[in-house]
């Protein structure tokens, strides 16, 4: 994964809130509850996202500690009762100008990464005759964060918030994923979190997302696994058409895709379930098994088209 060193990046894309601790977002005040999706864990309290639309905005990982136990308690982390103002670091613009940056720099490799994403789904609506495609920022935070759906800590791991359409994203979360989650890891698993997350968004300005937030019940065949698995073929139709975007060198290699394999292999529901409470749960699925999140990614790299994400119809 290599990007073009002539390519010019826009940080404007990327916001960094990363300094000062927990902080506040600009998304503005949460949805109505204000209380973000429980998670089964260890201890009380409230994660990601309204519990109207249960899990279908995470990237498909629930780190260890708040899997769902024995006892089927709800767990979360510590949510801040009041986040500091925001205290943006605000030298990405001078950082993160040219692919040659994005090659030598982390931050610098998700704004480009965030650029060919949505340069992608940009060209894609206008070719489909779908409306203009509505660009939505990357949240670069630490410890806490306040967005337009809530509050959260960086347990609850990468999310889009349709309420202020952002993507949140800490980037301990990429150590937690290869450390606790067994994944390979690299710059390409990071592109694929990314880009799973915009496919969110790209379901939210579709409309499906409205959709399946009128039924959230989990399990196997439920609308909440559909969603996440077409999440994860936009994830592969990206890859696909990424070089065409411009900002990378060359077309991704075989290990840049075993690379985002191996990330949704090990955020699968099954794997997650069977590492944090020894047994399989079908009924309590939300994101797809191992398999499907690999299925699927792979039907979107390998046919690079949208309307091959059709995992609402027959079965998945």
């Amino acid at each position: 994964m290599q990007f073009d060193d002539d390519a010019q990046l826009d940080p404007s894309q990327v916001e960094d809130v990363r300094a000062g601790g927990p902080q506040r977002g600009r998304g503005g005040g949460g949805m109505p509850g204000g209380c973000m999706l429980p998670i089964g864990g260890r201890g009380g309290g409230c994660l990601l996202l309204l519990l109207g639309v249960a899990a279908l905005f995470l990237f498909g990982v629930v780190p260890t500690p708040f899997t769902g136990d024995e006892g089927g308690q709800q767990g979360g982390g510590r949510l801040p009762s009041a986040p500091p103002q925001l205290t943006p670091s605000g030298n990405l613009a001078e950082r993160c100008r040219t692919g040659a940056d994005a090659d030598q720099s982390e931050d610098c490799r998700i704004v480009g990464t965030v650029n060919s994403i949505q340069a992608y789904w940009r060209q894609e609506f206008e070719e489909l005759g779908q409306k203009p495609y509505s660009p939505a920022k990357t949240v670069l935070f630490s410890q806490a964060v306040s967005t337009g759906c809530g509050a959260a800590d960086s347990a609850v791991g990468p999310f889009y918030c349709p309420g202020d359409r952002k993507v949140y994203l800490d980037l301990t979360f990429f150590g937690t994923l290869q450390r606790d989650f067994g994944a390979e890891g690299g710059p390409f698993a990071q592109a694929y979190v990314v880009a799973h997350e915009y496919g969110h968004h790209v379901q939210n300005l579709l409309g499906t997302m409205n959709k399946v937030a009128r039924n959230t019940r989990p399990g196997a065949d439920s609308p909440s696994v559909r969603l996440e698995l077409q999440a994860d073929c936009y994830a592969g139709v990206w890859a696909h058409n990424a070089v065409k975007t411009g900002f990378y060198r060359d077309p991704f290699s075989q290990r840049d895709i075993d690379e985002a394999l191996s990330a949704a292999a090990a955020v699968g529901d099954d794997s997650i379930q069977r590492r944090s409470q020894g047994r399989v749960t079908p009924d309590a699925f939300t994101h797809g098994t191992s398999r499907q999140r690999e299925k699927w990614f792979s039907t979107g790299y390998e046919t690079g088209d949208p309307t091959r994400c059709d995992t609402f119809s027959g079965s998945i």
